[in-house]
């Protein structure tokens, strides 16, 4: 397991030495993608409290061999991670570049909007799959856990150089795309195969397609707003026809205390149905 954490760890700092070494002025290509990354991890906020949160009952399910109470875990955690990370994806993207200008940051910083859409992308895969490897991880079968990660290592290395070359700080994006999407693929195969463990189901596509749809909406209406006027009108608007969408499909039982909580909040004393 710690041969897991050290792979894993040379994975996400990898990208940065590369672009430092291959590319012409990288250490300001550097400062361009590691903002890039940096916003991408605000897609991840949740991900830890739910690995620290889901390890010690899928302990408990392994030992009573409680089978389904794994599935639930499985596919709650993906849904709830798939939601959070559509959301702060959609609301980043949309912002990036306007923010840039609001905020008068370098120009240079607008360079860093594809590879940022690239590893959002990343976020979204690796968080849309669930705690699939805290599942493997809990189980007889840990050590699938250090190959996989090996396979990771193994995509990750070549491609990061090879693209980096080719397509500039686009190269290390896109390398992290697909590793890290093989990477996952390798994991959930592995638990359908072993346990018939599968993290989605058509609730998943419908999250996905609501986010595309919100997403496609503002552009179209607030494209040409720019300023503060533009962050808070998009910004806004995102958040309550995505919320709307998310109520009324009702892809996770999850989500309903906790819009009940934000409503309570803003509407002190309103009747929950």
């Amino acid at each position: 397991m710690y041969g897991t954490s050290v792979i894993v760890t040379l994975s996400t700092v990898f990208d940065s030495f590369v672009i430092g070494a291959t590319l012409d002025d990288g250490m300001a290509k550097v400062g361009i993608f590691t903002l890039a990354y940096t916003l991408t991890s605000l897609i991840q906020a949740p991900q830890r409290g739910i690995i620290a949160a889901t390890i010690p009952h899928l302990a408990r399910a392994w030992k009573d061999k409680n089978m389904q109470s794994i599935q639930n875990i499985y596919h709650r955690s993906s849904i709830n991670q798939l939601i959070f990370a559509v959301l702060i994806l959609i609301l980043i993207t949309l912002n990036y570049q306007n923010a840039v200008i609001t905020f008068k940051l370098k120009a240079d910083y607008l360079l860093g909007f594809n590879a940022f859409v690239i590893l959002g992308l990343t976020r979204l895969v690796d968080m849309g799959t669930g705690v699939n490897a805290q599942i493997i991880g809990t189980s007889n079968y840990w050590r699938f856990e250090l190959l996989s990660g090996l396979v990771l290592l193994v995509l990750m290395l070549p491609l990061n150089y090879l693209l980096t070359k080719r397509l500039d700080i686009i190269g290390p994006s896109l390398a992290n795309l697909i590793s890290f999407s093989i990477y996952n693929m390798v994991r959930v195969v592995f638990l359908w195969k072993k346990f018939r463990l599968f993290p989605f189901t058509m609730k998943s596509l419908y999250t996905i397609l609501l986010g595309l749809g919100v997403y496609i909406i503002a552009w179209l209406l607030f494209d040409k707003l720019g300023g503060w006027t533009g962050l808070f009108a998009r910004s806004i608007f995102v958040l309550i026809l995505f919320a709307t969408g998310i109520f009324f499909l009702k892809p996770s039982p999850d989500i309903k205390p906790v819009l009940d909580s934000l409503l309570d909040r803003v509407f002190p004393g309103r009747k929950r149905k």
